[in-house]
C-alpha cells in the first residue's frame, strides 16, 4: 500500500538523544528482527568504551510508524540496544532500564500498572544564530512571533492560550499533532503556551512507563521535523529567554494495581489515599537527587526560578503551580486522580527519568514516609507571596546542577533496588555531566560577565 522502500532504526544514548541507522526494507528479516544490526557504541558517551564497543539494534515491531518527513517512503522502528554477541539486553539501554522499573514495581506487589503523561512545552523560533568562538561568544534569538518579532502580536508572557491571528505558530502544532496520531500517538491537546514568544504545549494521553518513553522521543523528532520543513527551529531547551517562561516537562503519573486506581481516598487531602501520599513523601525527599536525572543541564536552573510557575520549594499542594508536586483540581474521579511532578524538563533522558521518578515513590511507599512529618506541606498557598522567615521553613529544591549532581553522589541507594541502575552507571551519570556541563559552562565567560565588569 505505501510502497516502503527504507527501514529506519532508531535507539537512544544514554544521555537521552535519538540516533538512526537506515537499511533497504529488503533487509528486515528474521535475522534483523532477532539478532539485529551491529553499531559502535563507543561513539556514544556513556555507552561503552573503545575497546568494548560493540552493540548491536534489535527492532522493537510493535513501535513501527511510518515517517512522514522521510522523502522516500520509510517505516521506523524503536529499537532494544543488546550485546553484540550474547544479544542480552545492554544494561545501559534507557528502554531496558525503563522496562526494568516497570518489571521492580511489579515484583514489589505494590502496583502492576504505573501510568505517565507529560508535559511537551517548547519555543518555535524564526532564526537562532550562535557564536563559540574564543573572540566572539553569544547568541542572537529571532522570534517567529511576539513584540520582539516586529509584529504586532503577544507581548512577553502574555501567550495563555492565544488564537490566532497573535498565535502564530497554531497551524505547525496542527500539523505535529494530525502527523502524531496518525502515527499512532493519541493526543489530549496543544496550545499556545504563556511565552509570547513562540511558546507552545503538545499534551498527550496516558500511557505505561516504556511506551511513554518512545511517545516522548516521538513528540519531540515530530515537532521539530514539523518546524524545519516550515523553516523554523523548535527548541525544549528550558530557558532559552531570560524574561520569558520557560520549557518545563511536567510528569503526570499514578499508580494501578489489578485495575484499580491507588492513588484515591475520598477522605484523604485532594482526594489522595495514604499510598499516593506516601508516594508523593517519597519523590520530594529524594528530589534533590533526583533533578541531577529529570533537569541534568545547567539550563535547567535558569527555569527553576521565582516568577515564572516553575518550582523552587519541595512541597506538594492542590492544584498549586508553584508547587513541586501539584495535585490537579480537575482529576477529581478515582481513575483520574494522580500528581503532577513539575520540575522536570526535556533535557532529560525521558526513559530515565520517569524510572527514577518511579523508584523514588517506590521506595516513599515501602518506606511508609509521610510527606506533613517531612516538612513538606501540603501548603495551599503560593509560597512567594510567604515572608522569608515563613518560606524559610519549607526545603529548597536545587539551584544548580552541581548541587543536583552531589545530592545524587549522596542519595542514590533508591535506584539501585531490583538492578534498575547500578553503581557505576550513577558514578559515570556523574562524570559526564560534570565533563559535559558543569565545567564547560562554569569555565567560560558569560556574555553579562562582559557587560558588568569590562570597566571595572
Amino acid at each position: 500500500k505505501h510502497d516502503i522502500r527504507l527501514i529506519d532504526l532508531k535507539f537512544t544514548d544514554f544521555l537521552g538523544k535519538w540516533h538512526h541507522m537506515t537499511v533497504p526494507a529488503s533487509n528486515l528479516d528474521k535475522k534483523l528482527v532477532t539478532k539485529g544490526l551491529g553499531f559502535d557504541g563507543s561513539n556514544f558517551a556513556g555507552l561503552k568504551t573503545l575497546e568494548l564497543g560493540d552493540l548491536s539494534l534489535v527492532p522493537d515491531l510493535s513501535t513501527g510508524f511510518i515517517d512522514p518527513f522521510s522523502e522516500i517512503p520509510t517505516v521506523s522502528f524503536i529499537c532494544d540496544i543488546v550485546e553484540a554477541d550474547s544479544k542480552k539486553p545492554f544494561p545501559r539501554d534507557p528502554r531496558f532500564i525503563a522496562q526494568q522499573a516497570a518489571d521492580y514495581m511489579r515484583k514489589t506487589g505494590i502496583a502492576d500498572l504505573s501510568l505517565w503523561s507529560p508535559e511537551f512545552e517548547y519555543y518555535i523560533f524564526d532564526k537562532v544564530l550562535v557564536a563559540m568562538s574564543h573572540m566572539n561568544f553569544g547568541y542572537e534569538i529571532h522570534p517567529c512571533e511576539g513584540e520582539d518579532a516586529g509584529t504586532f502580536g503577544l507581548k512577553t508572557g502574555g501567550g495563555y492560550h492565544a488564537l490566532p491571528p497573535e498565535d502564530a505558530v497554531a497551524g505547525i502544532r496542527d500539523r505535529t499533532v494530525v502527523l502524531l496520531e496518525e502515527a499512532g500517538i493519541p493526543i489530549h491537546y496543544h496550545h499556545h503556551e504563556v511565552g509570547g514568544h513562540g511558546q507552545v504545549e503538545i499534551e498527550v494521553k496516558f500511557a505505561p512507563l516504556k511506551r511513554m518513553g518512545d511517545i516522548g522521543m516521538m513528540v519531540k523528532y515530530f515537532s521539530r521535523m514539523a518546524a524545519y520543513q516550515e523553516g523554523l527551529i523548535a527548541t525544549y531547551m528550558p530557558k532559552p529567554l531570560h524574561n520569558e517562561a520557560g520549557n518545563g516537562m511536567h510528569f503526570h503519573q499514578h499508580l494501578f494495581k489489578n485495575g484499580k486506581p491507588l492513588f484515591f481516598s475520598k477522605s484523604g487531602y485532594a482526594g489522595l489515599s495514604k499510598t499516593a501520599l506516601q508516594y508523593i513523601a517519597g519523590l520530594l525527599h529524594h528530589a534533590p537527587a533526583l533533578m541531577a536525572i529529570t533537569n541534568p543541564s545547567t539550563n535547567s536552573y535558569k527555569r527553576l526560578v521565582p516568577g515564572f510557575e516553575a518550582p523552587v520549594n519541595s512541597f506538594f499542594s492542590l492544584g498549586n503551580r508553584s508547587a513541586a508536586i501539584r495535585i490537579p483540581k480537575y482529576a477529581s474521579s478515582p481513575m483520574a486522580k494522580r500528581m503532577e511532578f513539575r520540575p522536570p524538563d526535556a533535557t532529560c533522558n525521558i526513559y530515565l527519568a520517569m524510572a527514577a521518578q518511579l523508584m523514588a515513590g517506590l521506595d516513599g511507599i515501602k518506606k511508609k514516609m509521610d510527606p506533613t512529618k517531612l516538612g513538606f506541606g501540603p501548603y495551599d498557598v503560593n509560597v512567594f507571596e510567604m515572608s522569608n522567615k515563613e518560606r524559610s521553613r519549607i526545603k529548597s529544591l536545587p539551584g544548580s546542577l552541581s548541587e543536583a549532581l552531589d545530592a545524587l553522589k549522596k542519595d542514590h541507594d533508591f535506584l539501585l533496588d531490583g538492578n534498575v541502575f547500578d553503581e557505576t552507571m550513577i558514578e559515570d551519570w556523574i562524570a559526564l555531566k560534570m565533563e559535559k556541563d558543569v565545567l564547560p559552562v562554569r569555565n567560560r565567560t558569560h556574555p553579562l560577565e562582559v557587560q558588568l565588569y569590562l570597566d571595572c
